[in-house]
């Protein structure tokens, strides 16, 4: 079984959320254990607000949420992985299909 290390984040670890299909990157987001022990749980994304403190699960107000297809985890057990399936119409808050639509 693989053990993810919270520590290094303080209690949390980053959610990079990919398109299964595309490939493409849509968002980040943080996962403590109980996030991700409901993700798994319910096959749908949940993130831990570190604004808010609190669990919440993607797409709860939206509509927009993220079903989950795959999960990984990185090499230093630290970032997890999320391939998912869209439902909705965006991920981002603004109503952006990803979160990465600003090029510096």
């Amino acid at each position: 079984m693989i053990k993810i290390d919270y520590k290094k984040g303080g209690g949390l670890v980053p959610a990079i959320i990919q398109d299964a299909k595309t490939g493409e990157v849509l968002m980040l987001g943080y996962m403590n254990k109980e996030a991700l022990k409901k993700t798994r749980e319910t096959g749908f994304v949940h993130f831990w607000s570190r604004k808010r403190k609190e669990l919440w699960l993607k797409g709860e107000s939206s509509g927009n949420k993220l079903k989950v297809e795959e999960i990984f985890i990185d090499c230093d057990n630290d970032t997890v992985l999320v391939k998912v399936s869209c439902i909705g119409t965006g991920v981002c808050h603004t109503g952006a299909r990803n979160c990465f639509f600003q090029k510096i």
